[in-house]
């Protein structure tokens, strides 16, 4: 991937994100997912290498439901 995960502030940011293809979208969106992102006693929260801040890994669920065509987060309109 030549684009670094500290770009993307949040996980709807990498799926609203008009030039990557969707398959980038899934891998970088499963990183963030991963326990390895997962942060130390809270584990509800998620900040991958190079992120500014945690998210709640209940957004990044959202977001790559968001790629399947269910938004079912009003975030992402």
């Amino acid at each position: 991937m030549s684009l670094p995960f500290c770009r993307f502030l949040h996980p709807f940011d990498v799926a609203r994100h008009p030039s990557l293809e969707p398959e980038v979208k899934r891998a970088i969106l499963a990183s963030w997912a991963s326990d390895r992102s997962a942060v130390e006693d809270e584990p509800a929260m998620r900040k991958p290498p190079g992120a500014r801040q945690a998210v709640p890994v209940d957004d990044v669920f959202a977001a790559m439901r968001a790629l399947d065509g269910r938004p079912d987060d009003a975030r992402l309109q």
